[in-house]
């Protein structure tokens, strides 16, 4: 049977800013969010300049601002970010795409390299599916680790692959605004880079 699936990157595609960064000032403020930022510095260098994955950085910033925090308290700074922050942050032009493609009975997909917790509010609000990064959580608190792969380049067609099987008479879209996203947009027979700008 013919099926039709669009993925979406999230960050910047869908949305006008990175998301996991928004978070952070959202539930940590301002002055605390520049200041670890400002103690990390050299983890982020050393990924822009590779010497470090994007993983690894990432697991470093989480650590700082959210490692041991307790789940329960994440999961509401989670809640009350989807309800009050992440309507401003999406993209007019996007939000009409994706509900021309529901209309079209097109099976939407979001796939994100930041974590699910605060995104699958808004992707159930906008009928879609979320494939995103997992953390990990251990004795209900989170780790500022990763759980698994960070959902980011490859990865995203890595975890395409665990779900989808695709079908030479399937049409397949692909949104995306990075480098990153190519490794999903080639996945795709039509693709659209910074759609929304």
């Amino acid at each position: 049977m013919r099926r039709s699936i669009a993925f979406f990157d999230f960050d910047g595609t869908i949305t006008t800013r990175d998301t996991l960064l928004e978070f952070i000032k959202f539930s940590r403020g301002t002055f605390l969010f520049y200041l670890g930022f400002l103690l990390n510095a050299h983890y982020l260098l050393a990924y822009k300049i590779k010497i470090v994955s994007n993983q690894t950085a990432k697991e470093k910033v989480l650590r700082y601002f959210f490692g041991k925090m307790p789940f329960n308290k994440f999961e509401k700074f989670c809640d009350d970010f989807a309800k009050h922050k992440i309507p401003s942050l999406i993209r007019p032009k996007a939000l009409k795409e994706i509900k021309k493609l529901n209309e079209l009975q097109t099976e939407v997909v979001i796939v994100s390299a930041s974590p699910e917790n605060w995104i699958y509010q808004w992707a159930n609000q906008v009928n879609a599916k979320l494939i995103a990064t997992k953390l990990e959580v251990k004795r209900d608190r989170i780790t500022g680790k990763i759980e698994g792969r960070n959902c980011h380049g490859r990865e995203k067609v890595n975890r395409i692959a665990e779900l989808y099987t695709f079908s030479d008479d399937d049409i397949i879209y692909a949104y995306g605004d990075s480098a990153a996203d190519r490794y999903m947009m080639d996945l795709a027979k039509i693709s659209f880079f910074k759609p929304f700008l």
